[in-house]
């Protein structure tokens, strides 16, 4: 396998020359298998550049893992130009919202509405497929699986395992290890641990032994505290879930759109002196635009 990052900020897209090295894009990543499937998870700006780099293959079938529909992970979509061309195949995958009772066609039917995008989506001309996912479905792409499971965010929100002849990516999604909602005193407090630790824990199993995890890392111990309860994780946090899941490379995504370049690399290199690598441990790195990984 072999993946490219097309967008590694989050919240928002913050093109600019603070920007320029990480790049500006939301977050959207391709994978490609052996056999040159291509799976594509979420769809933020950067699936716009993705796009224009894929008129020589056409007409192709492109498997999209939706991770969450938060605005920042499906806002390239409209964009797609594939979508826009007779003979295409898109396959659009992503959860149900049980709070808007809408299923995932329903819920990106609403960005092609002509008060927010000037093409509908009847007139697009290539062929939509729509698959509402349940949890911990596997979906088969060639010899790749890819497998979700219920992650930590204000919207009901997936993480993706994709497995192909031995080698293996979790994708996180946005998401924030659970805390308890509640005080020592109330009631509720005991029951709510015991389901925090084991939700936590089996997101580390669903995890374990991946070559590569991708997470989102929003936040540094000194963000976190104000932050909290809004979905997103620290640099700490995640290189102690990579190191407990035994992963070989993590690389921090998601980055907060108000932090330059520069300030980046010094969170990072914070992050990593608080947390100096041991024999065995990951290779830790900052998720990069256009950046290329080979399994």
């Amino acid at each position: 396998m072999k993946l490219k990052f097309w967008g590694v900020r989050g919240s928002i897209a913050t093109p600019g020359p603070t920007t320029v090295k990480y790049g500006g894009n939301t977050t959207c990543i391709e994978i490609r298998t052996d056999e040159n499937d291509l799976i594509i998870l979420d769809a933020g700006t950067g699936l716009f550049q993705l796009a224009l780099t894929l008129f020589p293959e056409l007409p192709l079938t492109c498997h999209l893992f939706i991770t969450h529909t938060h605005w920042d992970h499906i806002q390239g979509l409209p964009f797609f130009i594939p979508s826009f061309i007779p003979g295409n195949i898109l396959k659009i995958h992503g959860a149900y919202d049980p709070i808007a009772r809408r299923d995932i066609r329903e819920i990106l039917s609403g960005q092609l509405q002509y008060c927010y995008f000037p093409v509908r989506e009847a007139e697009l001309r290539s062929k939509l497929e729509y698959i509402t996912l349940k949890e911990r479905q596997t979906i088969e792409i060639g010899s790749t699986t890819v497998t979700n499971i219920l992650m930590n965010h204000p919207v009901l929100s997936f993480g993706y395992r994709i497995e192909s002849h031995g080698k293996s990516i979790f994708f996180t999604g946005d998401h924030e290890p659970l805390f308890n909602i509640y005080e020592p005193a109330d009631d509720e407090y005991e029951e709510y641990n015991q389901f925090m630790i084991q939700k936590n824990q089996s997101i580390l199993e669903f995890i374990r032994g991946v070559e590569i995890l991708i997470a989102d890392t929003s936040y540094t111990l000194e963000d976190y505290p104000l932050k909290k309860g809004w979905g997103h994780s620290t640099f700490d946090n995640n290189i102690a879930l990579a190191k407990a899941a035994g992963v070989k490379k993590l690389f921090f995504t998601h980055h907060e759109p108000t932090r330059s370049d520069d300030a980046l690399e010094r969170a990072f290199h914070e992050a990593l002196e608080r947390n100096p690598r041991q024999p065995g441990d990951p290779e830790y790195l900052l998720a990069m635009e256009g950046l290329v990984v080979e399994l």
